[in-house]
């Protein structure tokens, strides 16, 4: 073969498969051996700890693994159910618990981190057999299809309405020089965007929102 004559190399689908398949092979390998002869396999779990979780006004005495999310806490060991898994990463809402007030995702935080604060779940908004005043709204406008969001809604809804009754902006917020930001739709929609509901009943989560704040739908 003349040395200035140029290599030509035939690519076929054959060959580009073999090639891709190879190539992830030899990239998890790596990654697999780590996971097998990782130190960390062979640690002990870490000894459990207590936390007293005050739920619903009543005083609950956990022994946990301390990586316990507040979430499984909830649903696994006090039987809760009412806060729901959804993505399990804080990004769908469908957990949102209220703490001292103010609403957070409980598949993100460790229940022991919450030891003696105060914990309000879906279970815990009615007063007996009177529908807390988001609940009722919710009924009333059909905010629900599925119902799955549901009481994340409802727990996001009652910690927004705090926050925007104690003056606390958003980022659509036009006017930071009022005491208390507008309500509008926008400013729902804005504040409760951390909330996702996949029936896509927004329109009705908003005017029970409008509506428990006592604002015209």
């Amino acid at each position: 073969m003349d040395e200035n004559e140029p290599t030509t190399i035939e690519i076929t689908r054959r060959t580009v498969i073999e090639t891709g398949t190879t190539a992830l092979l030899l990239t998890g390998l790596p990654r697999g051996a780590l996971a097998a002869g990782s130190s960390d396999d062979n640690e002990p779990p870490p000894p459990p700890a207590t936390a007293t979780l005050q739920i619903n006004g009543r005083s609950h005495v956990l022994t946990l693994d301390p990586r316990t999310t507040l979430l499984d806490a909830l649903r696994e060991h006090l039987a809760l159910t009412g806060s729901k898994k959804g993505c399990d990463h804080g990004q769908c809402g469908a957990c949102t618990v209220l703490i001292e007030g103010r609403r957070i995702n409980s598949c993100l935080t460790l229940a022991v981190m919450h030891d003696g604060q105060s914990i309000t779940t879906i279970e815990g908004l009615a007063e007996g057999d009177n529908l807390h005043p988001l609940q009722a709204a919710f009924v009333e406008h059909d905010g629900f299809q599925c119902g799955y969001c549901t009481s994340g809604q409802i727990c996001s809804a009652a910690g927004m309405l705090a926050e925007s009754r104690s003056g606390m902006p958003s980022y659509v917020t036009e006017d930071l020089t009022h005491p208390q930001p507008e309500l509008t739709d926008a400013e729902i929609r804005e504040r409760m965007s951390g909330n996702i509901c996949r029936c896509a009943a927004y329109p009705n989560i908003v005017a029970a929102i409008k509506q428990a704040a006592g604002m015209p739908t």
